[in-house]
């Protein structure tokens, strides 16, 4: 009687354990899949991204400029 509770425990143990690993492989093989499909559709920057980027760089560094220059006047006028 102890064996076939043995057998029958690890039966259900094991089908039990199937289930689990179907029910965690599954979302996480959907979502890799997801991840490579989403990666592959990014297209290459073209000219007038770059040409975007490169006005907002420079705008931020003469705002950079101008907050600077303002904080020396500051200074200069408080002493």
């Amino acid at each position: 009687m102890n064996i076939l509770k043995k057998i029958i425990f690890n039966h259900t143990h094991k089908a039990n354990l199937m289930n689990i690993l179907k029910k965690i492989t599954t979302p996480l093989v959907l979502t890799s899949l997801l991840v490579v499909m989403l990666s592959g559709c990014t297209k290459p920057e073209g000219p007038a991204e770059k040409a975007g980027k490169a006005v907002d760089s420079a705008v931020n560094k003469t705002g950079q400029q101008i907050e600077k220059a303002g904080d020396q006047i500051q200074d200069k006028s408080n002493r």
